[in-house]
C-alpha cells in the first residue's frame, strides 16, 4: 500500500496533532465463534491504547455473561444489544468502524446496513462466496464513506510484500508455478457445530458453499493468489481456466477434500490440495516456482528460498498477531496513511470465483470409498480424527506432478472433471443443485 498524508479525524487526537493517536472507536457483531477472537484483539488494543469497544451484540447476550465478564464489558463501558440494528441505530454516529465476524450468510445483509450508516467495515473473510452476491457488495462499497476490509489476515506481513516485490521486480525469473498443500484435522464435532458448517446452501436456499477453500483455510487459497498477481504488490490472478476434483471424507453434504488447478491469465498453474479429513500434523505452505529459484513460505514459521545454481536463503518470520496487526492496519487507512485497504472487496473476486469454477469444474462431490476411511485416535487430545488410506501421498502428487486422485487412488466418480472458463461461474447454481438434487 501507498503511504499518503492527508488528514483524517479518526485515530488522531482532537485538536488535529498527527504525533497523538486517540483510539478507534469500534463494534462488534458478535460475542461467539471468531467474533470472540475478535473480542480478544480489541483488549490487546485498548491496552495499547488504540481502540475503545464502544459497542457489541449478540442474538442470545445472556449465553455470553462469563466471557462479558472476563472481557470485563462493565468496566470498560461497553453497551450491549440484542440485534446488530439496534447497536447501528443507538451507535452508528459514534463509531469509526464496525467489525463482522459472523456467519457468512449474513455478511451482505450486515455490511449493506453499516455502509448506508456512513460506517467503515472490517468483514471477516470469506466476504461471500456467491459470486452474485459479491458483486452487489461490490457495488454498494462504491458509495461507502472509506472501502471495506476484508480480514484475509495475511497480505499484510511485511516479509511476504518485500518477496512480492523481489519477484515482481524479476530476481528469480517469471513466475510458472504457486501451490498450496494444507491438512487440518477436523473431528465431526467440527461439522455440526452450528446448522451451516459444510453445507451447500443455507436453510433458505441460498449459495453458502462452506468449506475448507472457502472457510477454514481461505486465507492460504487467497495467498496463492496474491502470489500470482503480476501487476503490483496488492495484485490477485486472473483466472482463464480452472480444473477440480472434489471430495468428502466426513459425513457431510459439502466437500472437505479439494484438489483445484487454475491457469491464469499469464500463463502460471496454480494447484491446490486441502483436506481436513486428516489426522494431525496440522500443515501448511505456499511453494512458489520461478524460472531461476524455488519458494516455500509457511506462516507462522520461516521462508526458504531455493535457487537452481544451489544457493539458499532461510529467514524466520517475525511473531505476527494476526488480528492485532490487521486492526491497526484498518486504522491508519480510516487515519489517511494507506489510500486502501490491504484486501477490498473487489480484490476477493479472484478468490470467490476460484471457488465457485471448482465445484462447476467437479460437477460431483464424490465420496471417498469406506475401504479408504478410517478413524485414528489422537492421544493427547483424547479425539478422533478420520485417516483416509493414500490421501497424503495423493495430495503431494497432485502438487508436484498435477496427476488426479481420480487416477493415483482410484476412487470412483460419475463423471470426469471439466476444465471451465471464467464464464461458466454462471453455471454455479445449476451446478449445486444437481450436487445437492434439490
Amino acid at each position: 500500500m501507498s503511504e499518503k498524508t492527508t488528514d483524517s479525524s479518526v485515530g488522531k487526537s482532537a485538536g488535529g496533532n498527527a504525533a497523538r493517536v486517540s483510539p478507534a472507536r469500534v463494534a462488534i457483531i458478535g460475542m461467539g465463534g471468531f467474533a470472540g477472537v475478535h473480542q480478544n484483539a480489541l483488549v490487546k488494543l485498548e491496552e495499547l491504547g488504540q481502540a475503545r469497544l464502544v459497542a457489541t451484540c449478540d442474538p442470545r447476550p445472556e449465553a455470553f455473561a462469563n466471557e462479558q465478564e472476563r472481557w470485563r464489558f462493565a468496566a470498560r463501558g461497553v453497551r450491549v444489544f440484542g440485534d446488530y440494528r439496534e447497536l447501528l441505530d443507538a451507535c452508528g454516529a459514534e463509531l469509526d468502524l464496525i467489525v463482522i465476524p459472523t456467519p457468512i450468510s449474513l455478511h451482505a445483509e450486515m455490511h449493506r446496513a453499516a455502509v448506508e450508516r456512513g460506517i467503515p467495515v472490517y468483514l471477516e473473510k470469506p466476504p461471500s462466496l456467491d459470486p452474485a452476491e459479491l458483486e452487489s457488495m461490490i457495488a454498494t462499497d462504491r458509495a461507502a464513506k472509506k472501502a471495506t476490509l476484508v480480514g484475509f489476515n495475511f497480505i499484510i506481513e511485511k516479509p511476504r510484500a518485500a518477496l512480492k516485490q523481489r519477484i515482481l521486480a524479476g530476481e528469480f525469473g517469471a513466475l510458472t508455478d504457486v501451490r498450496l498443500l494444507a491438512q487440518w484435522p477436523r473431528t465431526a464435532a467440527y461439522f455440526s457445530r452450528n446448522n451451516w458448517a459444510a453445507r451447500l446452501r443455507t436453510p433458505d436456499g441460498r449459495l453458502l458453499l462452506d468449506s475448507c477453500f472457502g472457510n477454514a483455510m481461505a486465507h492460504y487459497v487467497h495467498n496463492t493468489l496474491y502470489w500470482a498477481g503480476p501487476a503490483a504488490v496488492l495484485d490477485w490472478a486472473r483466472l482463464a481456466q480452472v480444473k477440480a476434483e472434489l471430495y468428502r471424507g466426513n459425513e457431510i453434504e459439502g466437500t472437505d477434500t479439494f484438489f483445484t488447478q487454475a491457469v491464469t491469465a499469464t500463463g502460471a498453474t496454480i494447484r491446490i490440495a486441502l483436506t481436513h479429513a486428516c489426522p494431525e500434523p496440522h500443515i501448511h505452505h505456499e511453494t512458489i516456482v520461478l524460472e531461476k529459484a524455488r519458494i516455500r513460505y509457511v506462516v507462522g514459521s520461516h521462508y526458504e528460498i531455493v535457487r537452481n545454481d544451489g544457493r539458499t536463503e532461510r529467514q524466520t518470520l517475525p511473531p505476527f498477531d494476526t488480528l492485532v496487526e490487521n486492526h491497526l492496519e484498518y486504522y491508519r487507512y480510516l487515519r489517511g496513511e494507506f489510500d486502501r485497504p490491504a484486501t477490498r472487496l473487489e480484490d476477493s473476486r479472484a478468490f470467490v470465483h476460484f471457488n465457485g469454477l471448482s465445484y462447476v469444474a467437479s460437477g460431483e462431490i464424490t465420496t471417498i470409498p469406506a475401504a479408504a476411511r478410517h478413524f485414528v485416535r489422537n492421544e493427547k487430545d483424547q479425539r478422533d480424527y478420520l485417516n483416509v488410506t493414500g490421501l497424503a501421498g495423493a495430495m503431494q502428487t497432485f502438487l508436484d506432478e498435477g496427476r488426479w486422485p481420480s487416477e493415483t487412488c482410484g476412487w470412483p466418480r460419475q463423471r470426469p472433471a471439466a476444465v471451465v472458463a471464467p464464464s461458466d461461474i454462471t453455471r454455479l447454481g445449476e451446478t449445486i443443485t444437481r450436487i445437492t438434487g434439490a
